[in-house]
């Protein structure tokens, strides 16, 4: 059984796949607790794979989001592997503290704090696709990159505070940081910029 949040249909809003088409499955729980974290996850439903198959199959995109919450505390790789038998492409957003399923399609890491776990990386966690990191003005993304073999894409993403005028502060810095090291690439929540889940 698979505790979901939620299941929706939406377009995926931040990073490299920002604007196509998806399907979200935000399974509930997280093992951190981030003051800026948007998501209510705490509640769920119980599912079954087959229930989240049947509940996913309706929408006419392939492209599957695992989110959370922490979808590492429940996805193994028998799920994704049951995924793409029916023929879905599966991506994974993930805390980056705990091993991700080595057979998803994309898997995106958006690290909240280094923890002495990931200085200990094993050689069999999978390599991240993408990096998002959450900038805020006392944001170093730099000790974010050296926690991994090969440097993914990487993204820097304005904080959200719920404060506009920091916000704009925010933006500004991010935009500043990039023109300073142009690995970096802005990743902005285009979802809640046009008022969609």
């Amino acid at each position: 059984m698979y505790r979901v949040n939620d299941i929706f249909y939406s377009l995926q809003g931040e990073g490299r796949n920002t604007g196509r088409a998806a399907v979200f499955v935000r399974f509930a729980g997280c093992n951190l607790r981030c003051g800026f974290c948007d998501t209510e996850f705490n509640s769920y439903r119980e599912m079954t794979a087959d229930a989240i198959l049947k509940a996913i199959a309706p929408y006419p995109s392939r492209f599957i989001v695992l989110t959370g919450g922490e979808p590492t505390l429940q996805v193994n790789e028998e799920f994704v592997t049951l995924l793409h038998h029916h023929g879905y492409e599966v991506a994974m957003e993930s805390n980056g503290t705990r091993p991700a399923p080595m057979n998803l399609d994309w898997l995106t890491v958006s690290p909240k704090e280094i923890r002495k776990e990931q200085n200990e990386r094993k050689v069999a966690w999978r390599q991240p696709d993408e990096l998002k990191v959450v900038f805020d003005e006392t944001t170093d993304p730099k000790v974010f990159i050296a926690h991994f073999q090969l440097p993914p894409l990487l993204y820097l993403q304005p904080c959200d505070t719920g404060d506009p005028e920091r916000n704009k502060r925010i933006l500004q810095a991010c935009v500043s940081y990039i023109e300073q090291h142009p690995e970096w690439r802005l990743s902005l929540q285009t979802h809640k910029l046009i008022d969609i889940k």
